[in-house]
């Protein structure tokens, strides 16, 4: 890793100090490890002008403290409510962090180009529901389904995807919004075997719940690790598999309620 010089350009870090949080956080909702968003804002700070850096976060929260060539101390915290996967944004936040450290961009225009990153779209909702149907059907088949399943599997993930826009938009707590998409998913699929329209449930569970699973959440956990920041890594870790155990608890409480025909 190269080394971070300070700027001996005298600045008012208080704007930039609001720059730098923004941007980590942003990083941080995109899904960036915490590593990466400590060590950008710790960058971004240094090439302003800071003389100190003291950056710590975790996965709901960043703390900033810097002081600059003036001896004065600016302190910032920023509560992170909602995460989620954009690493298109990701990546055009990781080129705004190394343009501010190789550049001499002013706090107008870097507050201009992330009001261009915010106005960045998500992919429309027919693509997400296609990539829903081609990630549930093409698990259904790997696990050993056949074309039934399949497209069962393939219809049962776009009314899925449905269900998981709205619980994201009623539900803050995204654990029991995990849990609550599990046990609809179970019961859908449940309700296509008894109506025949395919043989076994299993493959159509898998494939499906598939699209559940907290996976990057628990490689970034890993990579927190990995990297020295065991708080935030044993956090995301913890999120992860309390997502996993949502998701499980989901099928069991339809099994529990239809006495078990489900298991």
């Amino acid at each position: 890793m190269t080394e971070i010089t300070p700027s001996t350009e005298k600045r008012d870090l208080r704007p930039f100090l609001d720059c730098a949080m923004e941007i980590g956080e942003q990083m941080l909702v995109c899904g960036a490890e915490v590593h990466r968003v400590e060590d950008s804002v710790r960058r971004i700070c240094y090439a302003v002008g800071a003389e100190r850096v003291d950056m710590f976060g975790i996965t709901s929260s960043m703390v900033l403290t810097v002081r600059g060539a003036d001896g004065k101390l600016y302190t910032q915290t920023r509560r992170v409510t909602s995460l989620e996967t954009d690493f298109h944004k990701l990546d055009r936040l990781n080129r705004l962090s190394r343009r501010i450290c190789s550049e001499s961009m002013t706090v107008e225009q870097i507050r201009d180009e992330l009001d261009a990153i915010g106005r960045i779209r998500h992919y429309p909702f027919w693509a997400e529901c296609l990539a829903y149907v081609m990630i549930s059907s093409s698990f259904a088949l790997f696990f050993g389904g056949g074309w039934q399943q399949a497209i069962a599997a393939g219809v049962i993930s776009v009314i899925l995807r449905f269900v998981v826009e709205l619980a994201d938009r009623m539900i803050q707590n995204a654990i029991f919004s995990k849990f609550l998409c599990s046990f609809v998913l179970t019961a859908l699929t449940f309700g296509a075997v008894r109506l025949g329209l395919a043989p076994r449930a299993d493959e159509i569970i898998i494939g499906c719940i598939m699209l559940l699973i907290p996976g990057i959440g628990f490689t970034n956990a890993m990579r927190d690790i990995f990297t020295g920041d065991s708080i935030a890594g044993v956090l995301r870790c913890l999120e992860a598999v309390l997502g996993a155990l949502a998701i499980a608890g989901g099928y069991y409480l339809f099994a529990f309620l239809t006495g078990g025909g489900a298991i």
